[in-house]
């Protein structure tokens, strides 16, 4: 099963511009060791997303070893975004069995990347004025060493 979204006119593959693969389709094989490589991400990692139902079923060779495929690299894209966002690892998990449950989800998909959407403007915001507090700091800083000194009295 390979995660991604469609309706009858448009494929979602989870990432609005994934980066190009290093196989194409068909020749899209890649070991553990292969997709920690590319995405960064430990093979201990890979196998506890797989375990905890955040990865689809990964396909396994003969001799049981994984073989990702170059969707199951963009859902990883995808994932790394979502754990950008601060979403807690449940939520995400909840989104997957939401996806693979299929098109009647869309609702409840939308619904919550909404709610995270909500949660990255709120912590863009408080960054912001965290910025802004700096700034003025720094600000301060470089004007009090321009000052010329004042003499002691």
């Amino acid at each position: 099963m390979t995660v991604m979204e469609s309706t009858s006119t448009r494929t979602d593959v989870c990432a609005s511009a994934p980066r190009a693969h290093p196989r194409p389709d068909g020749q899209d094989r890649y070991t553990i060791s292969e997709v920690a490589a590319f995405t960064g991400l430990t093979a201990h990692t890979l196998r506890w997303y797989e375990r905890i139902g955040l990865m689809p079923h990964v396909d396994r060779s003969h001799t049981g070893q994984r073989r990702f495929t170059n969707r199951d690299l963009d859902w990883l894209t995808f994932v790394g975004k979502l754990r950008l966002t601060g979403m807690p690892v449940a939520d995400m998990v909840r989104y997957a069995e939401l996806l693979r449950e299929g098109e009647h989800t869309f609702e409840q998909r939308q619904e919550l990347l909404e709610a995270t959407r909500r949660d990255v403007r709120t912590r863009i915001a408080e960054l912001q004025d965290t910025l802004a507090v700096l700034d003025h700091k720094i600000d301060f800083y470089a004007s009090a060493r321009r000052a010329p000194e004042r003499p002691r009295v």
